[in-house]
């Protein structure tokens, strides 16, 4: 599925049904893990890790299951972002604040907010550690803590950002310089990067390419920009039907891609970005730009990584079809924390919701999980100023699409559901739920 990664993106889809998209298939049963519980200052019967998207939205469905008072949600971060709206930031079609509100106002109502960070988890005595060594125990784990950013890993970021000519749609702190970068280029190599990593949001790599080629028309510059696409995949997209009608956007609007090219260092005082070569290890090349937008290196929470709830690499090990961990049964995964071999987008954390929903309601009951998750995601891959191309697929990258038209054209429509319909529908739908 490595190849999928360049199709994706963070928006959520099928209107009216976009929150219980089913899966497909099922797991063997297993009996809830009994250990003791540690000593812990508070238990909950539910403890949500994270208050991202898929966090909240798990929170409100538990407190109609259980009642808020039985249900907390551990996040550090005051500010809750709808972080799909950053690819029209970055290109100056929105306002950074529109997709911010504070965490407090998006907590379902009645659910405790625990202000702090998880620092360890021992599901074996079903209990996590906060900071200042504080354990809290639970009946019931959700995880969804997300994934983590790493522009460390590229040497000389992330102290380069200070530079100009250089942004990155993936962090609020970075989002409004490529903004920036695209107002102020004026001749030259304008390079998009995609990292050797799984990424969330992976579609934004190339959106910000076609939103700021499209701008530069727009502005008479698109003659002296010479507009390059290094990305480490082999591929532009990993559905087909998508993939043909990008490559014909990329040839019409003379954009260069170079494949399996990975993003290792930036000279920012320099304006040089330099790019190690996948098909042979240790040769690298060095690019002078004029506008470098970053997307960054990205995996598994620290706090998850050699944890008793990951796999080999670090993500949370659940079955895939029923979001339950393969080896704790009363921990649950949903998001970009996870090892599911789909796409890491707020569309796809939709769509597990309701079947993590089910898949915890059995368990309760001590019966077997019967919903299954079919890998459903979205990617409105934005090509331009008024133009979306909506891709939609499963665990087998086969389309599986909401509207009965070929959603591989470029359309206005679409468009302004990316960037109008859902943002509404992600505050007052996905989110609403905390006033059901």
């Amino acid at each position: 599925m490595a190849a999928i990664g360049v199709a994706l993106s963070c928006s959520c889809l099928r209107p009216g049904v976009w929150l219980l998209k089913p899966g497909a298939h099922t797991m063997r049963f297993l009996g809830l893990h009994t250990a003791a519980r540690c000593a812990a200052k508070d238990y909950y019967e539910v403890l949500v890790l994270g208050g991202g998207s898929g966090g909240i939205s798990m929170s409100a469905r538990m407190k109609r299951k259980v009642g808020a008072e039985n249900v907390a949600v551990v996040e550090p971060s005051k500010t809750h972002y709808y972080q799909p709206l950053w690819t029209l930031v970055g290109a100056g079609a929105k306002q950074l604040e529109t997709s911010a509100r504070p965490t407090e106002s998006v907590m379902p109502k009645g659910v405790e907010w625990i202000k702090s960070r998880v620092m360890a988890l021992d599901p074996d005595k079903n209990c996590i550690r906060l900071e200042n060594d504080v354990k809290v125990s639970y009946k019931y784990l959700i995880i969804a803590l997300g994934i983590s950013l790493h522009y460390e890993k590229i040497k000389g970021l992330p102290e380069g950002f200070h530079h100009p000519k250089i942004g990155s749609n993936y962090s609020v702190h970075t989002v409004e310089k490529t903004w920036k970068a695209l107002q102020d280029f004026k001749e030259g190599n304008a390079i998009f990067t995609f990292p050797n990593t799984p990424v969330k949001c992976a579609g934004a790599p190339q959106k910000i390419m076609y939103l700021s080629e499209a701008y530069w028309r727009k502005t008479g510059k698109r003659p002296k920009a010479n507009i390059l696409f290094n990305t480490s995949l082999g591929v532009i997209f990993g559905v087909k039907k998508y993939a043909d009608a990008l490559t014909e956007i990329i040839k019409e609007r003379n954009i260069t891609v170079n494949y399996k090219r990975n993003l290792v260092e930036v000279r920012a005082d320099k304006q040089e970005a330099v790019f190690e070569s996948l098909d042979k290890p240790g040769v690298t090349e060095v690019h002078q730009y004029e506008m470098l937008h970053v997307t960054p290196p990205m995996g598994p929470p620290d706090v998850l990584i050699n944890s008793p709830v990951a796999d080999e690499i670090g993500w949370v090990d659940v079955n895939k079809e029923t979001l339950q961990h393969k080896r704790y049964p009363n921990v649950f995964g949903i998001g970009d924390c996870t090892n599911l071999p789909t796409s890491k987008t707020a569309a796809a954390v939709a769509a597990q919701s309701g079947v993590l929903d089910k898949t915890i309601s059995l368990v309760m009951k001590n019966q077997l999980p019967t919903k299954k998750y079919d890998g459903y995601t979205s990617c409105p891959l934005v090509t331009g100023y008024n133009k979306v191309i909506l891709a939609e697929f499963d665990y087998n990258a086969q389309p599986l699409e909401t509207f009965p038209i070929d959603q591989s054209k470029e359309r206005i429509t679409m468009y302004h559901m990316k960037a109008d319909m859902m943002p509404f529908l992600y505050w007052n739908a996905l989110l609403k739920l905390k006033q059901q």
